[in-house]
């Protein structure tokens, strides 16, 4: 069968397993590369770099920044690391999540190598799941001296009162309406969102705030298979005014600030008990599955986009992870925070110069009224190309060296 992108309100539904595990490949790639000319330069990185890790838990491991943390760990490091995340299989003829490709793609690059790894399909809210990553790491007689945290779902069953919570995409307190972009198109168009009330902001604390990472390592520490000093990382966002009403400060912003004064709180548990700690990575904005969906970010990722190339300071994944295990989480000296100890790898995005410039590029495209003016001077002064192409590559299309119009014989393998 000839596999294209099917596209549905922002979002790709389906996915491509050549291009997808062409991508994996590609970032292990830039890995291995990029651990060389560090070396090269004379820093302390890969196996030889003090404390490195060499085993590694990846809690959301299949795309975005779990997959690049798992990349980083196992092919900078030769860590070996075990991995959970909850896809849809493919079958013969229907696609899978992206997830589900790149996932086989990793466990066989990494067979390849020679570093040690396991693969967990299952929802890892549930403590079935926590029970069988317990057994893998005995079975492998490993002790992870590193637990990653990067899920992102938008529903989660507490597993001990069985309830159902949903998140919600929402602000708080009044409405808000922000610009929106077709990635696939550039038409830009509206959109609107109600203020949550107080069970949604609760529930989506429930979902995406530090209760599930607290839990993972409370049952993970009880079965000795932490390793002493080991450090535990969840991911957030915190990026410019321009998004604070919708995010920052909105019902997704609210389950980030839980997870990190969570942070806080299990790295005082972690010293007293194994010598290890807590922290969260605020990373830069990137385009993902649910980005797309959110008003403003993508006009305002489109900008930023085109800042920072013009800079060269744009990162994709890959990049963001990379620097934050080798000059971050493993750079030989103790790992450097902001005052609300939050280790700031989005540094390069918040550089007050990159926001000047696309803060003065958005009030040029608010200030523009005429519709297909305002989309040509977003195509002049944004990256949509670029936007249009992580947005695609993120499922396995647009990426170079796959023949698109090439048979894809079977959905369930890559």
């Amino acid at each position: 069968m000839i596999v294209k992108p099917m596209v549905r309100s922002n979002i790709c539904i389906n996915a491509h397993p050549a291009g997808c595990a062409r991508e994996v490949v590609n970032q292990i790639d830039y890995v291995k590369a990029k651990t060389a000319k560090r070396a090269a330069a004379g820093q302390s990185v890969g196996k030889s770099a003090k404390n490195a890790p060499k085993a590694v838990l990846v809690l959301g491991c299949s795309t975005g920044y779990g997959l690049a943390s798992r990349i980083s760990a196992a092919f900078a490091y030769g860590a070996a690391t075990v991995g959970v995340s909850f896809e849809k299989e493919g079958t013969e003829g229907k696609s899978g999540t992206p997830g589900f490709y790149n996932n086989l793609a990793f466990d066989r690059a990494s067979a390849a190598a020679g570093i040690p790894c396991k693969t967990v399909n299952g929802d890892a809210f549930s403590d079935a799941i926590r029970a069988q990553v317990i057994d893998i790491a005995k079975a492998m007689k490993i002790k992870f001296d590193l637990v990653v945290y990067s899920i992102a779902s938008p529903v989660r069953t507490d597993p001990d009162t069985g309830v159902l919570y949903k998140s919600a995409l929402k602000p708080i307190g009044k409405p808000y309406t922000g610009a929106t972009v077709d990635p696939m198109t550039g038409k830009i168009g509206s959109m609107s969102a109600e203020p949550a009330n107080d069970q949604e902001a609760a529930d989506t604390v429930k979902v995406m705030g530090g209760e599930d990472w607290e839990r993972w390592i409370a049952q993970l520490t009880a079965a000795g298979v932490l390793a002493t000093g080991c450090a535990t990382v969840a991911y957030s966002y915190v990026g410019p005014t321009h998004t604070h009403a919708i995010y920052r400060d909105g019902t997704i912003g609210g389950a980030k600030k839980h997870l990190e004064k969570t942070a806080r709180a299990m790295s005082e548990r972690m010293k007293a008990t194994i010598g290890g700690d807590a922290f969260v990575s605020v990373n830069k904005g990137l385009v993902t599955r649910s980005s797309a969906v959110i008003p403003v970010i993508p006009m305002y990722l489109s900008l930023l986009f085109r800042v920072m190339k013009d800079k060269g300071t744009h990162e994709g994944c890959i990049e963001q992870m990379e620097r934050l295990f080798a000059e971050r989480l493993y750079a030989g000296s103790a790992v450097p925070v902001d005052a609300d100890r939050l280790i700031r790898i989005d540094d390069w995005e918040m550089d007050p110069s990159v926001q000047a410039e696309v803060s003065k590029r958005m009030a040029r495209l608010a200030d523009e009224a005429d519709q297909e003016k305002r989309e040509a001077l977003l195509a002049e002064l944004g990256d949509l190309a670029g936007y249009r192409h992580d947005f695609l590559a993120a499922n396995g299309f647009d990426v170079a060296g796959i023949d698109y119009d090439a048979d894809v014989p079977r959905m369930n393998e890559i």
